[in-house]
């Protein structure tokens, strides 16, 4: 709620009159708690982790500003869910990505194991200066989305039904041979869509490498998007805010809020993890054994 729902809510219950400086210093009570959160140490290597942005209007000096949090959702070595951290730019750009990625690994990051990112330009080259071992799996679906822009409508089913062979096939080798195809079938009249597909190809097809279990959540940015829609659900509400202290704390609190319910491992993490151990298992800390295939 706002302040003004909150005052007027606390009229209507109590008959008390609360100011708006008052609720503010009271909410202000959580600011040392965000900085805590902010400043705390990381684990050494993360899984997996997803990097996406929410934009938000802010007001700055009586003008409305877009402001971009950056958002970071990893999954440790034991399959646990968590937000590695919260940065606040003026814009989502490779640099400030930079600058993101600098300050999880002055905290203590030093492994990422897969990357999961939309296709932002510069945002591998920002990754791999800093965790050069990470393996980079760029969206699919983002890639999907930006393909259909450069297709006439008339054309999007067809298209899309030929360019499913490619993300969808079996194993890598059966994606390529279908991507070929698609170039041959769609390459004269949507030649920008096709050069799109095979320029980022090595980054979008990691996925194949991998069972089912792992391709369902490396292969989309799914996993920060859905947590992006539950912190919506907290500030549809609210067209602006009145500095980027006060979004920091609404993001903050209903992030606390979502993070109480991730109390379980992934889906299937034991087989997940045993897969990572197969393919980067020098670079796994596991406390645990690993069963050896018999």
């Amino acid at each position: 709620m706002g302040l003004r729902d909150i005052s007027s809510h606390i009229k209507k219950m109590y008959d008390t009159e609360i100011s708006h400086a008052v609720l503010s210093q009271i909410t202000d009570k959580i600011i040392p708690d965000i900085k805590a959160r902010q400043s705390r140490p990381l684990e050494s290597m993360y899984c997996i982790v997803w990097l996406d942005a929410m934009h938000y209007k802010v007001r700055v000096d009586g003008k409305l500003q877009h402001k971009a949090i950056h958002n970071i959702l990893g999954i440790n070595k034991e399959g646990y869910k968590d937000v590695l951290g919260m940065y606040i730019s003026h814009n989502e750009g490779a640099n400030f990505w930079m600058q993101v990625l600098t300050d999880l690994q002055q905290k203590g990051l030093k492994d990422i194991l897969i990357a999961c990112t939309d296709n932002l330009k510069g945002f591998s080259e920002a990754i791999l200066s800093l965790f050069p071992k990470t393996q980079i799996q760029k969206c699919i679906i983002h890639q999907i989305r930006n393909s259909l822009k450069y297709v006439a409508s008339e054309d999007q089913k067809a298209f899309m039904l030929d360019l499913k062979l490619v993300y969808k096939a079996i194993n890598k080798d059966v994606a390529e041979d279908e991507l070929l195809n698609l170039e041959e079938k769609w390459g004269e009249k949507y030649p920008i869509v096709i050069e799109s597909w095979q320029r980022n190809w090595e980054e979008l097809s990691p996925y194949f490498e991998y069972t089912e279990p792992i391709r369902r959540i490396i292969y989309t940015t799914n996993a920060v998007e859905g947590f992006h829609g539950q912190v919506r659900k907290v500030t549809k509400t609210k067209g602006a805010f009145v500095n980027d202290m006060a979004l920091l704390k609404l993001v903050s609190l209903a992030t606390k809020n979502i993070q109480k319910k991730w109390i379980s491992t992934l889906h299937n993490w034991s087989l997940i993890i045993q897969q990572l151990y197969v393919k980067f298992g020098e670079w796994i800390p596991l406390n645990i054994s690993i069963p050896k295939s018999s």
